[in-house]
């Protein structure tokens, strides 16, 4: 065989040159655009001109498996009316998206930390708990989340290997594989959770000899997906930062109604958990306007709009939906539907309501 020309090896060595600058400047354009947290993974992600839900992932833990792995779902609830409602409608939609393709749930359970049965015991797999002792939580009824999962973990039998931290008002839009992979939860990344923004704060909880103050993900205990036998080791911790917490004055001013978020990421980082962070976790309406891939919505905020289809927020809209509405019992059925012009979220999360209630025996009963 005759030797390749100078001419033909240059040619060869400046393609390489070209393909190796292209990649690499993919690579670096995709890790600004994720928002520059952490480590980028999900190399699929780099060839695709879609969405891409990952912002924070070691790439060695991408999975490959196709094995399922089933997650148990899980909530903690009060016996107050205004928390009933909204888990009956939470299980509406757990059992109407359980088993369809793409889901990987399993089991499920509210943890009532009322201490005592309710009415809702036949109705929904629940696990009783003893709530903080008297005063403890001075009145952020939050604090007792932590300590209820403390003794869930403890007493029930949980078959599955993962959890999926839930809430009351989550309801699930689309069936939800198991996000985490391996030793890495998945977690939601919360805008309003800057653990950098408050070192200060946080360095009384997190010293410095743990590591960086980036060690603490941006994430509350809600919705996470994680191995139960990480649970079990951080649950107690997440417990007692969220009690030491609420004791200093300076946190409690700082942190608010997401102490006890913040108590959760902490607790992960004391042992040395990091989330992958999936903003397709869920959305929470009005502030995302689209459904698509998403998994969770939360309507934890209230939709005010007027009948032109504009939000109005921080004044009550001509149509409007806000949980806080119906603290003293369940929201009537058949809600009117948002005028034209209203976010897809928006309209999605009112007609999920309206079926649920539609299909719930007994809602009128006002449990």
């Amino acid at each position: 065989m005759g030797r390749a020309s100078p001419i033909f090896l240059i040619l060869l060595a400046f393609g390489f040159f070209i393909a190796t600058y292209n990649l690499l400047t993919l690579i670096i354009h995709n890790r600004t655009n994720n928002l520059g947290t952490g480590i980028a993974g999900s190399l699929d992600g780099l060839f695709s001109s879609s969405f891409d839900p990952v912002i924070q992932m070691p790439g060695d833990v991408k999975r490959s498996d196709v094995s399922r792995q089933p997650f148990h779902v899980a909530l903690t609830a009060t016996d107050a009316p205004y928390s009933k409602w909204q888990c009956r409608i939470m299980y509406y939609w757990y059992k109407k998206v359980k088993d369809m393709p793409g889901s990987e749930m399993g089991g499920f359970t509210r943890v009532l930390h009322s201490g005592e049965p309710d009415n809702l015991m036949d109705e929904i797999p629940t696990f009783v708990v003893d709530p903080l002792p008297a005063g403890m939580d001075r009145g952020y009824i939050v604090l007792n989340r932590p300590w209820a999962f403390v003794q869930w973990l403890e007493k029930a039998t949980i078959e599955e290997d993962y959890i999926l931290m839930a809430e009351p008002d989550h309801v699930f839009v689309n069936p939800l594989p198991n996000l985490a992979r391996g030793d890495y939860p998945a977690g939601f990344p919360f805008f309003y959770i800057k653990p950098t923004e408050h070192e200060k704060i946080v360095r009384k909880f997190y010293p410095e000899e743990k590591g960086p103050v980036t060690n603490v993900d941006p994430i509350g205990n809600s919705p996470v997906i994680i191995k139960k036998s990480q649970l079990e080791k951080i649950a107690p911790t997440w417990m007692n930062v969220s009690l030491r917490m609420k004791d200093d004055p300076e946190t409690d001013k700082a942190f608010g109604w997401v102490l006890e978020m913040y108590a959760y990421a902490v607790a992960s980082a004391l042992h040395g958990v990091q989330h992958i962070l999936r903003k397709d976790f869920m959305i929470q309406p009005p502030w995302d306007l689209d459904v698509g891939k998403k998994f969770i919505i939360h309507y934890t905020y209230g939709c005010d709009y007027n009948l032109k289809g504009e939000l109005t927020y921080g004044r009550i809209g001509e149509w409007r939906f806000d949980k806080r509405s119906y603290l003293r019992g369940p929201p009537p059925k058949d809600l009117p539907l948002p005028p034209p012009g209203v976010p897809e979220s928006v309209v999605t999360l009112v007609k999920m309501v309206n079926e649920a209630t539609a299909n719930i025996p007994g809602w009128d009963d006002g449990r």
